[in-house]
């Protein structure tokens, strides 16, 4: 009798009333390019450290990590910038899921950033 009340215990709690929410619908990969995205950094990492490590995969024109106005430390996040399409390829083969001060980085192509529209007109309106 008990181990019957414990199952039917376990059913009534164990469904739910509400739908379980959809899948992360999956993001569109970016078109390859020689400008990447570096995600996963240490907060001490440097823009000069950001582009010897990945100087290794061929002549990087520009790396920056993105720092906070504030505090100066890294955002967690950076842009690296090749001169060609294949060492971009061969930089994200060479430190994708690798070490880099410490932490497990993630390269990949950046994406385009999405051209904004400048607000119109005023944005406040006054009357006298």
């Amino acid at each position: 009798m008990a181990a019957a009340a414990r199952a039917g215990f376990r059913r009534l709690f164990s469904v739910s009333a509400f739908a379980a929410p959809p899948p992360p619908a999956a993001r569109p990969a970016a078109e390859p390019c020689n400008n990447l995205f570096v995600s996963g950094l240490n907060k001490r990492t440097t823009s000069d450290g950001l582009k010897e490590a990945f100087s290794k995969f061929g002549q990087v024109v520009e790396a920056r990590v993105i720092t906070d106005r504030i505090s100066g430390y890294s955002r967690g996040f950076g842009f690296v910038k090749y001169a060609t399409v294949q060492e971009a390829g061969e930089a994200i083969k060479g430190m994708d899921g690798k070490f880099l001060d410490g932490w497990v980085i993630f390269a990949e192509y950046a994406k385009q950033r999405e051209a904004t529209q400048p607000p119109q007109g005023a944005p406040y309106e006054y009357s006298s």
